[in-house]
């Protein structure tokens, strides 16, 4: 059975069901009394018309591009049912036909509509600013790379954008899941359908509209709905020869009633059914309508649960594919860290001068993009610290930032900058080198010297995921290219046992490939441009976040939105999760098939219950896909 697309058809299709319905209904009590055959036959056309007309509009359509499918085989046996004169067995068909691809259409429209209601409408307009100070409303699809546009408090960043001047911060819940605002300075980026919260900003476009973080989740999401899983292609291949062979089928055995076992041909006599109402009852037990919708209503379930979570499956291959995986290659910076620099020690040569020196840098990292200064200004920040005014600021490209504060000249960067200014600083002369995994900024301002350490930290959640995936079998493998003392401290942090340093691209490919040699199937997690070819070469590729580079994006499987490693766990049960009710569904309809296959061609049911058991089996069939939606968190039982 093929599920209308059009979200707003189902009540329509629930509709003419209830009515084919009470029409049955009342055609079977009009029977009981007598001389109302003419008012039956009437009552039971009406419920042929309101049960038959979706499946007749469909098998005209096919039959005009020389098919045959599901509806074709109800049409003929109600048809038939008609013929010989069982019009409430046939009519009782097209009313459970009927209300069946009602209730598909009904959990398709849901499924199609929670995944539509994961994001706000793009916006449509956005505020351009021209060279003399003046604005203008214009199209968002107008806007282009490098144009100037203005964002007020509580409207949608139109598309991605980079700060020039001010201050706020945006709700980026529908983007990345997390709840808290993200605060925006100058130099960060914005993304199209976030919001901006409390103040006014000034961004440079970077992306059109079709290219930014909004219309790729649409992009993904519609390519996803339109990709089919390996075995739903099977079974829509399997399902038009089923429908030809089951024809022929019900045509052999007429005929073997009929002229082997010399039962009435069309017309029930004595007690005995005829060949023609055993044929038609075989017809509708052997019809694939709960096999043909087992894996699709699964599937699309699985798609659009996950991308309520943030979870953007790239068509039912990837949940397919996910499920089967045994390795889990992941990327260090960015995937199993945060890729984000953090503040963890400062050291300066005079007592109690922590929180100044943090002052002053911050003070001075305030003007400065580079993510060391971003960090230094976002520790600043936590710690509630005072901004001083700086002047006479200057950056100085690769080595790091001089300005004025107080009247006192202040210095942030490399060691070698600091002693170009001051060659006699005994503490920083005498100051040991960095420890593996740390970078390093020095500050000097008169006679105080200090020392930022910073590093990029494991993500939280990291160590749970990998305990969790080697529970589940996973083998879990950090693949990359930094030295090996930092490759080891983040595995001893996260849990990990398994790694390999010192990768180039090239090497991670290569890793992977010897994995697949040896029968294992592999995922490969990344973020950065240079793990592009590893999640080429991975069975499954996973894009860490709508913020990593467009190679990725491009080349990924699955995108965690929320770039959180809590949705890539989420992702592995619920790919599970659909593989398991496939099977439950196709052992459900195949088991209820052969059964009353076997029933039909001993002639030990009767159509009625041959009816009852065929859509039976697709309704629940239907609602066993529907748990994977409903469920309040991805494992379903």
């Amino acid at each position: 059975m093929t599920p209308d697309n059009d979200e707003g058809s189902w009540p329509l299709l629930l509709g003419s069901a209830i009515l084919c319905g009470i029409a049955t209904l009342a055609g079977i009590i009009t029977q009981r009394f007598p001389d109302t055959e003419d008012l039956a036959l009437g009552i039971y056309l009406i419920a042929y018309m309101t049960g038959g007309w979706d499946a007749a509009l469909d098998t005209l359509e096919k039959l005009r591009k020389l098919r045959l499918d599901i509806h074709f085989l109800m049409i003929a046996v109600a048809v038939g049912a008609a013929f010989i004169g069982a019009w409430w067995e046939g009519a009782a068909l097209l009313f459970l036909f009927s209300l069946s691809g009602a209730l598909e259409a009904m959990a398709m429209a849901r499924t199609e509509r929670e995944i539509r209601s994961l994001f706000h409408d793009a916006p449509k307009k956005a505020l351009t600013i021209f060279n003399d100070g003046s604005t203008k409303e214009v199209p968002v699809s107008s806007l282009r790379i490098g144009e100037k546009i203005r964002i007020l408090p509580g409207d949608q960043f139109p598309t991605d954008s980079r700060v020039i001047t001010g201050e706020s911060s945006a709700d980026e819940s529908s983007l990345t899941g997390e709840s808290l605002p993200v605060e925006k300075r100058p130099g960060d980026p914005v993304f199209s359908g976030t919001l901006n919260t409390w103040g006014r900003l000034d961004a440079e476009v970077e992306k059109v509209a079709g290219d930014s973080a909004h219309a790729r989740i649409i992009r993904l999401i519609t390519d996803a709905q339109q990709s089919k899983a390996p075995s739903q292609r099977f079974t829509d291949r399997f399902g038009t020869a089923y429908t030809i062979g089951i024809l022929l089928l019900s045509l052999g055995m007429f005929l073997i009633w009929h002229f082997g076992m010399h039962l009435p041909a069309f017309i029930s006599a004595d007690g005995e059914k005829s060949a023609f109402y055993r044929a038609m009852t075989l017809l509708v037990v052997c019809s694939p309508c709960a096999l043909v919708i087992s894996i699709p209503s699964a599937i699309l379930a699985g798609i659009a649960s996950g991308a309520r979570r943030g979870i953007l499956f790239r068509g039912g291959i990837a949940v397919e594919n996910l499920a089967q995986i045994n390795r889990m290659a992941m990327d260090k910076t960015g995937t199993l860290t945060r890729g984000e620099l953090e503040l963890i020690t400062i050291e300066t040569n005079l007592p109690d001068t922590d929180l100044h020196l943090l002052d002053l840098a911050a003070s001075l990292s305030l003007n400065s993009t580079h993510p060391l200064s971003r960090a230094i200004s976002i520790e600043h920040s936590r710690r509630s610290g005072t901004r001083l005014e700086v002047t006479g600021f200057q950056s100085l490209s690769g080595k790091g930032l001089h300005g004025t504060i107080k009247g006192q000249k202040v210095t942030l960067g490399r060691r070698s900058l600091i002693f170009e200014t001051n060659t006699n600083n005994a503490w920083l002369e005498v100051l040991a080198q960095p420890e593996a995994g740390l970078s390093e900024v020095i500050i000097h301002c008169g006679d105080l010297t200090g020392r930022l350490l910073l590093r990029d930290t494991p993500r939280s959640e990291a160590a749970q995921l990998i305990r969790q995936l080697n529970q589940q079998a996973v083998t879990t493998t950090m693949l990359t290219g930094d030295r090996a003392e930092s490759a080891q401290r983040i595995a001893d942090e996260v849990g990990l046992t398994d790694f390999q340093h010192g990768l180039h691209p090239e090497d991670k490919v290569a890793a992977i490939q010897s994995w697949q040699n040896h029968g294992e199937k592999v995922a490969m997690a990344g973020d950065g441009i240079n793990d592009a070819p590893s999640l080429a070469a991975a069975d499954v590729s996973i894009g860490m976040g709508l913020r990593g580079s467009d190679a990725v994006l491009e080349q990924a499987d699955i995108v965690l939105t929320h770039d959180n490693l809590g949705s890539l766990l989420e992702a592995f049960t619920l790919s599970r999760r659909c593989r398991r009710v496939i099977k439950q569904n196709l052992t459900i309809s195949l088991g209820v098939l052969v059964l009353l296959g076997i029933a039909a061609m001993g002639s030990w049911i009767p159509l009625t219950l041959g009816v009852l058991g065929h859509e039976g089996s697709t309704i629940i069939v239907v609602l066993n896909s529907m748990r994977i939606l409903f469920a309040s968190n991805a494992v379903v039982n």
